[in-house]
């Protein structure tokens, strides 16, 4: 069988939120509470992230040099890329992130062709400008994460999903094997949802050798 690995970015493949981090950072106003409102399911992903990031006037370069001193990949990112090369497993990112720094830090490590999907980002002196993309081209203000696993499903590959947040929850309950940390660990636990826990991605590396 077809095997597809999908995995989040922030928080899982790196070992923080990036786009947390240049939100305060840069953003002129209080994105804060436009979390919390997320966070309370009152707006979607896609509008948290289009109105926090409204806030942000930064040009590219000046947020990439920040990412570049700030971000880091998680211990064993190269691993788990070479892991799934030699099974052929698809590694796929599918992240709420944006798109231009995850594009930038995958560079860094010359691992820029791996298929990403995430937020569209186009920068303007007003303020940056976010939207998602689905699989069939509209754009999506939430479920950009789910969308891609049940279009992974269709096209009959097992997905095994790699993720740590809130958002991460629905994507995973369609998924055949689920690694989890921090938030969606929590949510696994508390209901039930058959999951391995990872600190490093090695950890999941030894798991995927005996799919």
């Amino acid at each position: 069988m077809k095997t597809l690995v999908q995995c989040d970015f922030d928080g899982t493949l790196t070992e923080r939120d990036t786009a947390f981090f240049l939100l305060d950072a840069f953003a002129q106003g209080d994105w804060r509470q436009l979390l919390q409102e997320y966070k309370e399911h009152k707006i979607s992903v896609g509008q948290f992230n289009t109105q926090a990031f409204a806030m942000v006037k930064a040009d590219k370069e000046t947020l990439l040099k920040v990412v570049r001193g700030e971000s880091k990949m998680r211990d064993g990112f190269q691993e788990l890329v070479a892991c799934c090369s030699k099974r052929g497993f698809r590694l796929v990112i599918v992240s709420n992130g944006l798109d231009f720094y995850i594009k930038a830090m995958l560079k860094e490590i010359d691992l820029e062709n791996i298929e990403i999907h995430a937020a569209q980002t186009q920068f303007h002196p007003e303020g940056m400008n976010v939207q998602y993309i689905g699989p069939d081209g509209k754009q999506l203000n939430d479920g950009l994460k789910e969308a891609y696993t049940k279009l992974f499903l269709e096209q009959g590959y097992r997905v095994v999903y790699v993720g740590n947040g809130d958002s991460d929850v629905y994507p995973a309950k369609c998924a055949q094997y689920v690694f989890a940390r921090g938030e969606l660990l929590t949510y696994c636990q508390e209901n039930n949802l058959a999951c391995k826990p990872f600190d490093t991605l090695i950890d999941i590396v030894k798991e995927l050798e005996l799919l």
